[in-house]
């Protein structure tokens, strides 16, 4: 009985080219269509693992961890700085989903410079500010501006501790008047105070003391007072 030959069905020859070129594990430099450039680890055709990548159109540069083709783990991102041709950091850290999320450091170019905690690029959580007039806040956070609790120290040493919302003073807090040597205690509502308490305190070495000390104002129950005006506070903002 004849033996009957059908011919062996292939794939398409595209199919082969497509595995072929499918990247997986460590790479050479790949260049993309737009002139980017990655070097590093890939897994089923994305950036997954240890890499480097170039932007041609910036000229910024990440280096560190990669996820299934984004930004994930710990790394570095730097920009090229077009007069002095060199590269200045703008952010180390951790990443989430290509977003800055979890702690990290993040240089401003006008100098100030933020560490501490991120979500979906935004400082949220708890950090510390470093800005340009030699302010410092630090404390929590919620969608890049100051908001919870805080604790603000301006260049002559004066602070405020107390409550933040949408980056303004608000709740409960004290402000230390270092330079006078008094202290207000009281309730703030968006960086204005509202009500409180004002006493001496250090005067005797305060740099720039009032000519008289504060009259001493008797009080029964000096914290029943504020906690009076927390509650109506509390009641109006609710």
């Amino acid at each position: 009985m004849p033996v009957i030959k059908y011919p062996r069905v292939r794939d398409p020859l595209f199919y082969e080219w497509d595995r072929k070129a499918q990247k997986c594990g460590l790479r050479h430099t790949v260049y993309a269509v737009n002139g980017d450039q990655y070097t590093g680890e890939w897994l089923d055709n994305l950036k997954h693992g240890k890499g480097t990548q170039i932007w041609k159109s910036t000229g910024a540069i990440y280096s560190g961890d990669w996820k299934f083709g984004k930004r994930d783990g710990y790394g570095s991102y730097s920009i090229l700085d077009p007069v002095t041709k060199e590269y200045k950091k703008v952010y180390t850290g951790w990443w989430e989903n290509d977003q800055r999320g979890g702690q990290g450091v993040f240089f401003y170019p006008n100098g100030e410079h933020y560490e501490g905690e991120w979500s979906s690029g935004l400082r949220s959580g708890w950090g510390k500010m470093h800005y340009t007039d030699g302010s410092v806040y630090e404390g929590q956070w919620l969608t890049d501006q100051p908001n919870g609790t805080g604790l603000l120290l301006l260049p002559n040493g004066n602070r405020y501790e107390g409550g933040w919302k949408d980056g303004k003073k608000h709740g409960p807090g004290k402000y230390f008047y270092l330079d006078k040597g008094q202290l207000l205690e009281g309730i703030w509502a968006a960086d204005i105070p509202k009500c409180g308490v004002l006493v001496d305190f250090g005067r005797d070495n305060a740099p720039a003391s009032t000519e008289s000390p504060l009259p001493k104002i008797e009080l029964q129950d000096p914290a029943g007072v504020l906690a009076e005006a927390q509650a109506r506070f509390d009641d109006s903002h609710n």
